[in-house]
């Protein structure tokens, strides 16, 4: 006679609040013994509780993200075979035999659900953490690493995991590959930011000798351009996913369950099932609440890059990266430009010492530039948008044609279901991960944008290569030591490392050794002698802990620093290196022979003390 029994977690050893990855089985479902039940992840394995006995399941008392000890409710199972329920005896965990469940012989009331998250990430060895788990569900589609995004940390980690011999899906919401740095982000931009330096530096030639007309600018031609670009590169990855037999499904992604992705398509819903997954969902553009942003002549950046037409006056609100690059273009077709930053510098995170230089040639160049300034209204009127001010250096309130609103990105960690299954986010929507990429599901990985600041794409780039090759069972972790940081403003301005600001926050021994533009044969003749090259060195070892350009071609410059901090050398090895003169290059050059004192291109009067 058949008798509703509650299944319990069996003896699982030392293990405690131990959390549910998985439930396998749902109410009505028809189970025989030794059918998984649930998944549960100790900080050693992945273990599956399998049922003690044949059944049907009637109430599942468990839900994923749940902890669970030795005792604990599984579920409510209307037991097929008495004698299997009077000799279940509870089994411990080895690494030969899976535990069995326990059978209660007194139904009890379901226990009440806890709202906590599994937040515990674990040191695996990567072969070990790489494994998938069995009786997965099967979707419409399956892989072995489903990847949701596809801008270049995405389309990366596909790439690779192919690459690696992985079945590889890649979900993306848009028509295109790339997201949003190919499509309207930073391939595009780059693209406007060239054609301005053209006019820019056709307008300078007229310092040295050299007349050009006015330019004509169209806008349409513009366009196209800059679509060709884009075009170029995006048809360019489609071949390069076909070439990989990596398959594409263009959609929106939410995740349903821990190994299930529901995918709304224009053919309707699908469901893609997966052994590990890789989150490259990205950012989206943040806003300020409270204002008119109906209104069309309020624009973000994807606003800015369609170039639908330029406007007489501009005003960018944010002083960082993406508002002075798109202030870059605009000056340079004809806007008058004014922009209002919050902090007392432009592009904050950059050493005040490389952002001199920038802020003196736009200040000759922008209508204004009201730092420690914020925005406290702005009414739309038929005549224009009139905007308010509150500040120290605050203006009275002043009328634009266009408001460009470049405050920064926010994370898409809430907009992807992922905390409906248990992947631990903060208050912000940035995705927990730990240094193997991995979120609070050892089979879920997150790259990018999702995971924290910096929000770059050469970030993303670097951590989708090395989530596939977790995957794959490479022991590899995060372990850059730095991701340089560039503005394609004008003059550009990059930096890696140590800034200045934060060694002096780290109270860290430092030195810092500068080589000024304006003694480079190479910028001289360029007529751009306004840059900088400067070095932060340890000031024991002498080693290289930053550096900072800023200069034309700076975002070029950077690398070699970079790799000399990867490398760990010091400031002999690179005054020892013979550069090609003349070139921008050697001012890294001088500026180790700076910190040497060996430098025979400046007179540096040597430290008495």
């Amino acid at each position: 006679m058949a008798q509703v029994v509650e299944i319990k977690i069996p003896d699982i050893g030392d293990f405690q609040d131990v959390p549910v990855i998985e439930v396998l089985v749902s109410p009505g479902d028809t189970v025989e013994k030794e059918t998984a039940l649930i998944a549960l992840e100790t900080d050693k394995a992945t273990m599956e509780i399998p049922s003690p006995q044949a059944g049907t399941v009637k109430m599942v008392t468990v839900k994923v993200g749940d902890k669970v000890s030795h005792g604990t409710s599984i579920l409510m199972l209307e037991a097929v075979d008495q004698e299997a329920q009077t000799n279940a005896s509870d089994t411990s965990v080895s690494e030969e035999k899976q535990p069995t469940a326990q059978i209660s012989e007194t139904p009890a009331d379901p226990p009440p659900v806890k709202p906590e998250l599994h937040t515990e990430n674990n040191n695996k060895s990567s072969t070990e953490q790489s494994k998938p788990i069995g009786n997965i569900p099967r979707g419409d589609l399956h892989a072995e690493v489903v990847v949701l995004g596809a801008g270049p940390g995405g389309y990366t980690a596909a790439f690779r995991a192919a690459d690696l011999g992985k079945k590889v899906i890649m979900i993306e919401r848009y028509a295109t590959l790339g997201g949003v740095c190919l499509n309207v982000g930073c391939i595009p931009s780059k693209a406007l930011l060239h054609m301005a330096k053209v006019i820019t530096e056709a307008g300078d030639a007229e310092n040295h000798g050299i007349v050009f007309g006015k330019p004509k600018i169209s806008l349409e031609k513009l366009r196209t351009w800059k679509e060709s670009v884009v075009g170029k590169l995006t048809k360019g990855l489609k071949t390069l996913a076909k070439q990989r037999k990596v398959e594409i499904l263009h959609g929106t992604g939410k995740f349903a369950t821990p190994h299930m992705i529901q995918v709304e398509t224009s053919e309707g819903k699908k469901s893609v099932s997966f052994d590990h997954c890789i989150i490259a969902a990205g950012s989206n553009v943040a806003r300020i609440p409270g204002f008119p942003y109906d209104d069309p002549r309020i624009i973000d950046s994807t606003g800015a890059l369609k170039l639908e037409k330029i406007p007489k006056h501009m005003l960018v609100i944010g002083g960082g990266i993406i508002g002075l690059e798109m202030a870059t273009v605009y000056a340079a077709l004809g806007s008058k430009i004014s922009i209002v930053e919050f902090m007392d510098q432009l592009i904050p995170g950059a050493d005040s010492d490389l952002i001199k230089p920038l802020y003196r040639r736009i200040k000759k160049r922008y209508e204004a530039i009201y730092l420690e300034t914020r925005v406290t209204e702005i009414e739309a009127r038929k005549s224009g948008l009139t905007v308010s001010f509150e500040g120290e250096n605050a203006p009275a309130p002043q009328t634009y044609d266009c408001i460009l609103m470049a405050v920064g990105r926010r994370p898409n960690g809430f907009n992807i279901g992922a905390e409906s299954i248990g992947i631990q986010i903060d208050e912000k929507g940035f995705i927990q991960v730990d240094q193997q990429l991995r979120t609070s599901f050892t089979h879920i990985f997150a790259i990018g944008d999702i995971i924290g600041s910096p929000m770059l794409a050469h970030k993303a780039t670097y951590e989708g290569k090395l989530a596939a090759e977790i995957i794959a069972g490479h022991k590899v972790l995060l372990d850059a030591r730095t991701i340089p940081s560039v503005a394609y403003t004008d003059p550009e301005v990059a930096w890696m490392g140590l800034t200045e600001h934060e060694a002096k926050k780290q109270e860290i021994e430092y030195e810092k050794a500068s080589f000024p533009w304006a003694a480079s044969g190479r910028a001289i003749s360029m007529a751009r002698d306004e840059g900088i090259t400067q070095l932060i060195l340890d000031k024991k070892t002498r080693r290289i802990l930053g550096a900072g350009i800023v200069g034309i071609n700076a975002g070029e410059l950077i690398a070699e620093t970079v790799l000399a901090l990867e490398m760990g050398v010091d400031m002999e090895d690179i005054s020892l290196t013979i550069h090609p003169h003349p070139t921008l290059s050697e001012t890294v050059l001088f500026a180790a022979e700076m910190a040497e004192g060996t430098i025979t291109d400046l007179y540096a009067p040597k430290n008495k003390t």
